[in-house]
């Protein structure tokens, strides 16, 4: 075709978009997961958030959303777990990526201080109290993650048998 070109979509608008975020397992020394109650939303969650569009990576994103939210500074982790949450009319999906940040130090988690316009409150919870405490879908995120050693793969928040 050639001439007026304006009905064909640019190459950035073509491209698919889904929001990714990124969320952080942290561990006080006892192997209780530490869990926050937002102010903007109702339950509780783990650390983390929605990734910025200025091509801030996963990783970068983590590390941002747990220092704005809870004052702590992370700086190794494994990856734990990415979920595909397809989109919907009332939801728009997307990716959920969360890192094992392992077990912090007592005293460091002493000087824990929460973003008080996003975080009412924070507890360390066991499996079984973060289990009925966290959403559906970071539960099973986070149920998955913390009973395998690498990396899983789910799609809505449950495992894909297909992808090992």
């Amino acid at each position: 075709m050639t001439g007026n070109r304006s009905w064909e979509p640019t190459a950035a608008e073509s491209v698919p978009r889904l929001p990714v975020s990124a969320g952080a397992l942290i561990y006080d020394s006892k192997g209780r997961l530490l869990i926050l109650k937002p102010t903007y939303k109702k339950g509780w969650t783990i650390p983390g958030g929605q990734l910025e569009e200025s091509g801030e990576t996963p990783w970068e994103g983590c590390r941002r959303e747990v220092h704005e939210e809870c004052g702590l500074r992370i700086e190794h982790a494994r990856l734990a777990c990415v979920d595909f949450k397809r989109p919907r009319p009332e939801k728009p999906g997307g990716l959920r990526i969360l890192f094992d940040c392992g077990q912090f130090p007592d005293k460091q988690l002493a000087a824990l201080t929460l973003d008080e316009e996003e975080i009412a409150e924070y507890r360390f919870a066991d499996g079984a109290e973060a289990g009925a405490l966290l959403s559906g879908p970071v539960r099973r995120r986070v149920q998955a993650a913390s009973k395998s050693a690498s990396c899983v793969y789910l799609e809505e928040g449950r495992p894909v048998p297909q992808v090992q």
